[in-house]
């Protein structure tokens, strides 16, 4: 089973013609739903609103087969998040998030709906900025207890909080507890590790943190997995009709997590004997699935059986 902590907010979507549309997303929730889409066995934590955002939440990951942590619905309204494309589709935020439901939730709230069996716990986003880093690591060292596997998403948005410095001294606390880290070429040069050379610079992070996998996407330059013994690029698939780029970096995690379990190798033992070939599938696999989200509208992530068809030359070209 794999464990969600993060937000769910609504994302209002600069159109063409300038209004905007409502889509539900939030990192850690787009990457509950991608990885449900993937088959795999999910439980998110944070509750959700009465809204009627709220209940499009719950019809989302319920329909997907997430198992929601509580019943319960909070009183506060659904986060909000503005989104606005500059030329090249790649979206900026604003966000609204003072008061709302997914926050709703106490630390010790949180470690009592961990459920037992946890093999992975993910969290990262909007749930690592400072106001909620006590309750981010409060449950990130229960579920290390408890023998989970830790997923964090980097997944900085520097306009969720004022004080910059602070927001990345506490996103490399939550890391030091992490095993699989995905981070973009902006998240590290906010957490230090900016330079000309994106390989050398995600590599430092091995001499900082324990980490044993590190997935670095590059946007449409594909993305870089890397162990301490082996490392891997990826190059996108040529040709792409992109609509725009929200959701693709949850949807690269999940593709990945859904390969890594497949070739079972979601345990530290395995991760740290994971080969080139091994890491190549694992990230074959997950541009696929970014790849089919960036030709949607928001974030819409790909089932199973659409990533392996888009895998197939004849698939691909139908």
């Amino acid at each position: 089973m794999i464990v969600t902590f993060g937000e769910a907010l609504v994302d209002m979507i600069q159109m063409p013609d300038g209004r905007f549309g409502a889509a539900l997303g939030g990192s850690v929730c787009n990457f509950t739903l991608a990885a449900a889409r993937q088959s795999l066995a999910l439980t998110y934590l944070n509750p959700l609103s009465q809204d009627a955002f709220g209940h499009g939440f719950a019809d989302l990951l319920q329909g997907a087969g997430v198992t929601l942590a509580s019943s319960d619905r909070s009183a506060c309204p659904t986060a909000l998040a503005i989104v606005t494309l500059d030329a090249d589709k790649t979206p900026s935020y604003a966000f609204h998030r003072q008061g709302v439901a997914d926050r709703d939730i106490t630390p010790r709230q949180a470690c009592a709906a961990l459920p037992p069996g946890t093999r992975l716990f993910h969290t990262g986003g909007l749930a690592l900025v400072p106001d909620d880093l006590d309750k981010a690591l409060t449950l990130i060292r229960a579920a290390r207890a408890a023998g989970a596997l830790m997923s964090i998403d980097a997944n900085m948005r520097p306009l969720a909080c004022a004080d910059l410095a602070r927001y990345a001294a506490g996103v490399q606390a939550a890391l030091r507890h992490a095993d699989l880290i995905k981070v973009s070429e902006e998240d590290l040069l906010h957490l230090g590790f900016g330079g000309p050379d994106p390989l050398a610079q995600a590599s430092a992070l091995f001499a900082t943190l324990p980490v044993r996998l590190i997935a670095l996407t590059l946007g449409a330059q594909g993305a870089l997995l890397l162990t301490r013994t082996a490392s891997v690029r990826i190059a996108p698939p040529s040709g792409l009709a992109v609509v725009d780029t929200v959701g693709c970096g949850d949807c690269f995690l999940a593709g990945l997590v859904a390969s890594l379990a497949g070739q079972d190798l979601l345990s530290a033992v395995a991760l740290d004997r994971a080969t080139a070939p091994a890491l190549e599938q694992a990230g074959r696999y997950a541009v696929a699935a970014a790849s089919l989200n960036a030709m949607r509208e928001g974030c819409n992530p790909p089932s199973r059986a659409q990533v392996e068809a888009f895998l197939q030359p004849v698939g691909r070209a139908a």
